[in-house]
């Protein structure tokens, strides 16, 4: 039997040069006599002792990953390390030949995908090494073609298998229908191929270094999205007969009702991740064609939280310290959403968080949770708002509150009170520098001289994409310029790092705040007192070779055309 040449299907195959040169692992060659050991003794360098069966097994290994005690990928390594078989490149296979003659049910048995086949041999991508022997044989047998292997991970072959040789039965039939029962979803959502694909999400999410999945249904498949280092990427298109099955599984891990499509929901996943597990907070809305879901990733680690990575220049830093070492007043983090204010703020709050302070904040919602802190998590639909609670919390003896945003006169005003009486005040403003923040709390209602006398500082960030410190912004390996970089996705960047403009309020600022003076007249204020605006501070990440100048300069112009 002769399968079709990947040219001459519908679907066109793209997989890596590695693979095309012959460097996958011929199906024939021995592997080592005692590899189960060997992957148990692995495993149990990487997780220690565990409950449950050590390993060494296709299905025993797997169930590893599955309850997230070691990351799927890491299991690829395992085994490549110990066979020599080749780890695929998944970021370079884009697309994969459907071949008629292979079926749904062999492929989904064997966890096998067909990468690459043609007269020569048949490349295939395998999860687990333990049957390769056994798997050539049966290849040979039925297709008359020599098979080499390449590992790659579960979920991304059985995302291929699912995608191409689409069997409808396998995921309940997908789509769900007004109609359809609370039980008949809960069971769509349990199917095996979704919770694989489904964790495959969110460990690619974490891989890739996104901070938000989203998921959106359109008339004819599903987007799924990855916002890394601040810009949307689409990662995955899985058929529309998923979207339900996806859907249903999400909201079953939010605790929310899945059944209930109508309505905006939110919910929360605690998300298991080895020794640093992730909060995800899961939001729903309907749309056109179904509900669009936006997952929200946030570390719990409290390491992340080091005011030396936040990008604080050293100078900045220094001021910024002496503003919150003060034993009272506020201090006001300005920007738009996604800015990183909320992680500046904690940054600030594990610096000062010790035994003899008494910390409280109020949040809508708690985004992060550090041990040491009084945490509060507003509900407005019982009347727990920011101002209610901010009254509450005054009369806990607090040494410094946190306000996750200030909205309101009357919110505004309690905070300056508390400022007044003793208390350290962080808060946040959504404005896009930082003397609007001033011209802000005005509007609001809120008397000049009361301002004046409380206010430390304000400080105004962005968030400016790194430059990748592997291809040093080309995109491209080192090795193959036709080749993106794996770190960076041929983007060029890679992770973030955030500019600043730090307004510390001195006694001209002061007169100019009773006198009520514009935004522009106070900045230009703050200038000749020393302070940088953020396109300055952007220059000089530039000059460090942090950022690039068109990265800086376009941040900037969104701040511009906001403003217009």
């Amino acid at each position: 039997m002769t399968p079709p040449t990947p040219t001459e299907n519908n679907t066109t195959a793209a997989p890596s040069e590695a693979i095309l040169n012959g460097n996958a692992h011929p199906g024939n060659a021995s592997l080592p006599g005692d590899l189960r050991q060997r992957v148990r003794q692995a495993l149990a360098s990487k997780i220690g002792n565990h409950d449950g069966d050590p390993g060494g097994s296709a299905s025993l290994d797997w169930d590893l990953v599955n309850s997230g005690k070691i990351a799927d990928m890491t299991m690829i390594r395992i085994y490549a390390d110990l066979t020599g078989l080749p780890v695929l490149d998944e970021e370079d296979v884009r697309d994969v030949s459907y071949y008629p003659d292979v079926t749904y049910d062999f492929l989904s048995a064997e966890n096998c995908l067909p990468i690459v086949w043609n007269a020569e041999k048949a490349v295939i991508a395998i999860s687990s090494p333990y049957d390769a022997g056994r798997l050539a044989h049966v290849w040979k047998g039925l297709y008359d073609a020599d098979a080499e292997f390449v590992l790659a991970r579960r979920s991304f072959i059985e995302r291929f298998i699912t995608s191409l040789y689409d069997n409808p039965d396998q995921l309940g039939n997908g789509l769900a229908a007004d109609g359809d029962s609370e039980q008949a979803l809960r069971d769509l959502a349990k199917e095996a191929p979704i919770v694989r694909l489904v964790n495959d999400i969110f460990s690619r999410a974490q891989e890739m270094g996104a901070s938000d999945i989203h998921v959106e249904p359109t008339e004819h498949d599903v987007v799924i999205r990855f916002r890394i280092d601040g810009m949307l990427q689409t990662i995955l298109r899985p058929p529309k007969n998923q979207y339900a099955a996806i859907a249903s599984r999400i909201k079953l891990l939010a605790g929310m009702n899945i059944a209930e499509r109508r309505l905006p929901q939110d919910g929360r996943i605690d998300l298991p991740s080895g020794a640093n597990p992730i909060d995800v907070r899961v939001s729903t809305v309907p749309c056109m064609h179904g509900e669009s879901i936006v997952l929200r990733l946030l570390q719990k680690d409290s390491a992340i939280f080091d005011l030396d990575k936040v990008g604080l220049l050293p100078d900045s830093k220094e001021k910024l310290a002496r503003l919150f070492n003060m034993p009272h007043g506020i201090i006001l983090i300005v920007g738009p959403t996604g800015s990183g204010k909320t992680t500046t703020l904690y940054c600030i709050m594990n610096i000062l968080n010790a035994e003899y302070r008494k910390i409280i904040t109020i949040e809508d919602p708690v985004e992060y949770q550090l041990e040491g802190l009084t945490q509060i998590h507003v509900r407005a639909q019982i009347g727990l708002t920011f101002a209610s609670g901010l009254r509450a919390i005054v009369r806990q003896d607090p040494d410094v509150i946190l306000v996750g945003e200030i909205r309101d006169r009357e919110t505004a005003e309690i905070a300056i009170h508390a400022a007044l009486t003793g208390h350290l005040v962080l808060s946040t403003l959504h404005t896009n520098d930082a003397a609007g923040a001033i011209s802000r709390m005005m509007e609001m209602g809120v008397e000049s001289f009361l301002i004046s006398s409380s206010l430390l500082g304000v400080a105004s960030q962005r968030l400016v994409r790194r430059i990748c410190p592997v291809c040093h912004g080309s995109g491209r390996t080192a090795d193959d310029p036709n080749k993106r970089c794996r770190n960076c996705l041929g983007s060029g960047y890679r992770g973030r790092v955030a500019i600043f403009e730090l307004m510390e309020i001195n006694d001209d600022l002061r007169l100019a705040i009773n006198a009520h003076k514009d935004s522009s007249e106070l900045t230009q204020i703050a200038k000749k007192h020393g302070m940088r605006t953020l396109k300055e501070d952007g220059d000089l990440k530039v000059k460090e070779g942090l950022t690039t100048e068109s990265e800086v300069t376009r941040v900037c112009k969104l701040d511009i055309s906001a403003l217009e």
